[in-house]
């Protein structure tokens, strides 16, 4: 059964992760997608170990069911065939910003001309029309940028980077979300459009949505920052033999919490009465946690509270997730055999359909692997592609 997104034609000129990765989404929920790459390949060929030049780790997690073709858009001939394949496409996406766009020659306005039903994304550090609109960016320098680097100063004391890329991810799940709202609008109106999704607007967004707080009113009636989550005190607790996260939220978490500890004078106290009153004493209410979580082992917790309504769980390392049991039950892992990378691990895909499954269509490519093949589907007659291939404008990546 084919995906949601079957029939769906998507053009990535993207490259690292912000873009590549929201494509790979599209491209699992059913969407053809043509990863279209610089004779150099998208940089992250050649990020983390790897088996084969070209095909390391980091561009193996972010480029499933994509086929590659090599354009170099810096030639003529080159762009001229991304502006042949766009004739039929539904989504351009790409991560230029906008003054070297215009000098590559790939502005929306020629695009609109060509495929006036094409929707063109463009995915970059900051919106265009600000002070910022021309300057590049990174993962670490949006984190610093929006605030969320220096949140981290409630626990490390300076500001801190979180380990892991939030600020392309998060900016990646914006770009799939305007893709199929862009999508859908086209449903009813029969045009595309431009679509801008900047990675500092999106992070601002993400960060503040609880951290606004006092701010939300104007006047402002308290600071910024939402109190229980800038505390110190928030963290996994040390078990007896180990750590383990316990967040007894609700009044009704509480109350089974305390009857399952046999701690009844907790919710006697009126600091404990009610989650307005545990949000203003909350270094009070985590101490507390602290204090009882190491009396139990991990075992003993899980034991006490597996048939409870209190939210809890283990603390995993990374190799913990290999082996865990919700994981395993629902099949999350992946064993594929790639033709030339060997046996490879990846994660499912997340969402489920019950009509329209995602599936695992193509493997990762190789730089340039459907060069040939998806000219030729784009009406590119024999000699038209020896001549792009004598150029180097593209690549016939199976010939190595």
């Amino acid at each position: 059964m084919a995906g949601p997104l079957a029939g769906v034609r998507i053009l990535d000129c993207t490259t690292v992760v912000l873009g590549p990765w929201a494509a790979q989404q599209l491209g699992d929920l059913g969407a053809d997608i043509i990863k279209i790459e610089p004779p150099e390949g998208d940089t992250t060929r050649q990020l983390g170990p790897r088996r084969n030049k070209d095909m390391a780790a980091f561009f193996l997690g972010c480029n499933r069911n994509k086929r590659s073709i090599v354009l170099d858009l810096k030639k003529d001939d080159g762009r001229a065939a991304l502006f042949r394949l766009a004739e039929t496409a539904d989504v351009l996406m790409h991560n230029y910003r906008p003054e070297p766009a215009a000098r590559l020659g790939v502005p929306y306005e020629v695009f609109q001309k060509i495929n006036p039903r094409l929707i063109y994304l463009a995915t970059y550090g900051y919106r265009a029309a600000g002070p910022m609109g021309a300057k590049a960016a990174y993962d670490d320098i949006i984190q610093a940028g929006s605030g969320l680097a220096m949140l981290q100063t409630v626990v490390a004391g300076a500001p801190r980077f979180l380990p892991t890329i939030v600020a392309d991810k998060t900016s990646s799940n914006a770009v799939v979300a305007a893709v199929l709202a862009a999508l859908y609008e086209r449903e009813k109106s029969g045009l595309g459009q431009s679509v801008e999704v900047p990675m500092f607007e999106s992070l601002v967004s993400y960060v503040m949505v609880e951290h606004l707080y006092g701010e939300t009113f104007v006047p402002p009636i308290e600071t910024a920052g939402y109190k229980r989550l800038l505390n110190k005190e928030r963290r996994p607790y040390p078990s007896k033999d180990g750590y383990f996260a316990l967040l007894p939220y609700t009044d009704g978490h509480w109350r089974e919490f305390c009857k399952l500890v046999g701690r009844d004078d907790i919710m006697a106290d009126p600091r404990f009465q009610s989650l307005h009153t545990r949000l203003t004493n909350v270094e009070v209410v985590y101490a507390t946690l602290a204090e009882i979580c190491a009396t139990r082992t991990n075992a003993e917790w899980v034991a006490l509270l597996k048939d409870s309504n209190v939210p809890h769980g283990p603390v995993n390392s990374l190799e913990d997730l290999f082996v865990d049991p919700q994981l395993e039950a629902t099949g999350f892992w992946k064993e594929v055999e790639h033709p030339t990378e060997g046996k490879l691990r990846m994660p499912d895909i997340p969402p489920r359909f019950s009509r329209t499954p995602g599936e695992i269509r193509h493997l990762q490519p190789r730089l340039g692997e459907h060069s040939v093949e998806i000219l030729a589907e784009a009406g590119f007659a024999a000699a038209e592609i020896e001549a792009l291939l004598r150029t180097g404008a593209t690549r016939d990546g199976r010939k190595g």
